[in-house]
């Protein structure tokens, strides 16, 4: 599962490789290991260890039944995370992040709504009422809204954590979290900012790579901690029907005795 991933794997992905040592943050010096050829290397067993630890959080947090929303919008992020994010169901934005996603989330839940109203129009038949530039307009503002949030459609509350790739870059969706208070898990580089990220991950967040085994480690943890909760209501259901079955002679005993009683 998502634990098992190991420093050799870190190391042939490329984890190791920082930014140039000139555009470092201090604040990243616990998780250097060296610097080579004015390059930071990162300290893999400390990723490995805060890996294990985030990847820890992230299945609890998904064994509870609620969601983490994934945050890429770099070019070599985008379609990693997308599939990763997608495979274990989660919520993801990889083209934009919308201001307030967060902060005005009523706004964002009612654009979300505009893309359900068209596709009600087009089934109920409203849609062919309209003149041809009417749907034409339509068209366009659901194809936006999709490409932009799609990926969010079934998020119908805050999410419980946000899981980013490079917090430099998506420093906007940081503020947000920050502001209300949503743990952050991230893969932080060594130009970025650990204080501000509850689960960092220290690593390379430029290369493919990199980001590929660190978001399927994320994604893994996450599906174990679905499997968790739906085996979890299994044995609820199952427990629930042995009690009532349980129950049925019981009952059947005691209406019997209370006959014989009245007679």
């Amino acid at each position: 599962m998502a634990n098992n991933t190991e420093v050799k794997n870190l190391l042939d992905a490329g984890v190791h490789f920082g930014h140039l040592t000139r555009k470092w943050d201090p604040n990243m010096a616990p998780y250097i290991y060296m610097e080579r050829n004015g390059i930071h290397i990162i300290n893999l067993y400390k990723t490995k260890a805060k890996l294990d630890e985030a990847n820890e959080a992230l299945r609890k947090i998904a064994a509870s039944g609620r969601k983490i929303l994934f945050v890429a919008t770099k070019k070599q992020a985008k379609d990693i995370v997308a599939q990763h994010a997608g495979d274990a169901n989660m919520p993801y934005i990889t083209e934009r992040w919308p201001g307030g996603m967060l902060t005005n989330f009523v706004t964002i839940r009612k654009a979300v709504k505009k893309m359900a109203l068209v596709d009600r129009m087009k089934k109920d038949g409203r849609y062919e009422t309209l003149s041809k530039k009417e749907r034409l307009q339509v068209d366009r503002m659901r194809a936006k809204l999709e490409k932009n949030l799609g990926s969010i459609v079934d998020m119908t509350r805050m999410p419980a954590a946000l899981f980013i790739v490079d917090t430099v870059r998506e420093h906007i969706a940081v503020k947000e979290a920050l502001k209300l208070g949503i743990p952050i898990f991230a893969m932080a580089d060594t130009n970025a900012n650990p204080r501000d990220i509850d689960y960092v991950i220290p690593s390379n967040d430029d290369a493919s790579k990199s980001i590929d085994i660190i978001v399927n480690s994320a994604a893994q943890a996450i599906k174990a901690g679905l499997e968790d909760r739906k085996n979890e209501k299994n044995n609820e259901a199952a427990k629930s029907e042995k009690e009532a079955k349980a129950e049925k002679p019981a009952k059947a005993k005691k209406e019997a005795v209370k006959a014989e009683e009245e007679e």
